[in-house]
């Protein structure tokens, strides 16, 4: 299954249990001076989730994503990237946990076709509820369910202990698994299921909304590599055309000729894809905020070139593969 075929799949799945599909935003936040650039598929309905827009209470959109945190480790692992698209749907104050649960399961198990027996789920340690869907209507085994701390299992991460005040509450992650011999990157968390019940207040009181939500994310890029059965991010589709032009670029170098190098390739391919999707959203490089992060990703990708033997100017023929 492409990917395209993948994001237009589960769009539809969601118009078809009565969500509006809206465009993805801009990787500028309008309106939002709190975000130097979009980082996910929830941001665009801060004011839904807030109870300020009620027009509509269901949503779903695949968001173009921006994400700087991880820089460093773009090209060495098998799913980190600065740009990507995230699959979401969403509840204003609509329906709640089972719902959430019930659809994600009947998408990767019905319609993706999924073997159920390579999901493994998370919880938090303290949602019984969620826990009780799980094991008891979907019926997964309770040895493929993981009771996680707020860590890894709350949003904001840490929330009741160390805050912010605000929105927030437990979570739930659908993992595939890679099979043993992937050791470390045996679960790839592919959808996270956000279930914000809880107002956090002084003292780390978590008071219940009067108005549940629900904010899920599925990588689209995880999930392009687990249908398409391949070890990383960067083997999927939408990425093959990108790395061909780069090794035209190096000398027609292949991939088994790369070793250890295939990281640059990886970095290269990413980082010359976000730089001309936020060029393309009106993000000029510059010395300062927004402009100083695209000329950072285009100087990194510069260096990464010349570890694979690339000199002079060659990333508008890269820009021209990603477009």
């Amino acid at each position: 299954m492409n990917t395209n075929e993948i994001r237009t799949r589960y769009l539809k799945f969601f118009e078809a249990k009565g969500h509006r599909r809206l465009p993805s935003d801009s990787l500028v936040p309008e309106n939002d001076p709190t975000l130097l650039f979009t980082g996910a598929g929830m941001n665009q309905f801060k004011a839904q989730f807030m109870g300020e827009i009620t027009d509509y209470t269901r949503a779903t959109t695949s968001q173009k994503c921006l994400r700087t945190g991880d820089l460093e480790n773009v090209g060495k692992t098998s799913s980190h990237h600065s740009f990507f698209e995230m699959l979401g749907n969403f509840s204003f104050g609509d329906y709640f946990k089972e719902e959430a649960i019930r659809w994600a399961w009947e998408l990767l198990v019905g319609d993706f076709r999924i073997d159920p027996a390579l999901l493994w789920i998370s919880v938090y340690e303290q949602d019984e509820e969620a826990y009780r869907i799980w094991k008891e209507q979907i019926k997964v085994p309770q040895d493929r369910i993981l009771k996680l701390g707020p860590k890894e299992n709350f949003w904001p991460a840490d929330a009741p202990d160390k805050g912010p005040n605000g929105p927030c509450g437990p979570c739930s992650e659908i993992f595939f698994d890679r099979g043993e011999a992937k050791g470390e990157e045996r679960l790839v968390e592919i959808w996270n299921l956000v279930f914000t019940q809880f107002d956090r207040k002084d003292g780390g009181a978590l008071d219940p909304l009067p108005n549940k939500n629900i904010d899920t994310g599925m990588g689209l890029e995880r999930m392009a590599a687990v249908m398409q059965g391949v070890d990383t991010n960067f083997e999927i589709d939408l990425f093959a055309p990108i790395r061909q032009r780069i090794l035209k670029l190096a000398g027609g170098a292949g991939l088994r000729e790369l070793g250890p190098k295939v990281r640059d390739l990886n970095a290269i391919a990413d980082h010359v894809r976000a730089a001309a999707f936020c060029i393309s959203d009106g993000v000029i490089p510059g010395n300062e905020g927004r402009g100083y992060v695209i000329r950072k990703l285009i100087r990194k990708a510069a260096w990464h070139a010349r570890m694979l033997g690339v000199e002079g100017l060659f990333q508008s023929e890269v820009a021209a593969a990603v477009v």
